[in-house]
């Protein structure tokens, strides 16, 4: 099948399809004309890029478990990504949490609330990352 048609039955673009084939995620079969050409196995092989790439695995980590004869999945991989999304989620949550009271809190301002307070010295001491992780912070009512 033609690059055109895997882009359209994966909903991958094209230009993300030969980044795949730079990276020896995915490999063509041949060319017709300048047209890549691929089994029609590589969109099993994108299904599986794309539950990676949506797990939080990297495209490096994602080519550790490829071989040609198809996956190679480690179950300690697993694992050990599970534990970092449930660690993500722990921390998104406290974040989603603190938000709603701010967004809810009776005080006068954010400034007397005692929840805010401690998230706002939670983020002048580093406890919350660039990125928005809470790190330390544990989700309380006030």
């Amino acid at each position: 099948m033609e690059i055109s048609d895997v882009a359209k039955q994966s909903g991958i673009p094209a230009s993300t399809l030969r980044y795949y084939e730079e990276r020896g995620l995915i490999r063509s079969t041949g060319r017709r004309g300048l047209r890549r050409l691929f089994d029609a196995d590589v969109l099993e092989r994108l299904g599986l890029i794309s539950l990676g790439r949506a797990a939080g695995f990297t495209l490096d980590e994602i080519a550790a478990m490829m071989s040609p004869e198809g996956p190679r999945i480690e179950r300690a991989a697993l694992i050990a990504k599970a534990d970092e999304l449930d660690e993500k989620i722990r921390q998104m949550t406290i974040m989603r949490d603190g938000l709603q009271h701010a967004a809810n809190c009776r005080a006068p301002s954010h400034m007397e609330c005692p929840t805010f307070r401690r998230i706002l010295r939670a983020a002048m001491t580093g406890k919350i990352s660039a990125k928005g992780s809470p790190v330390g912070l544990t989700s309380r009512k006030g």
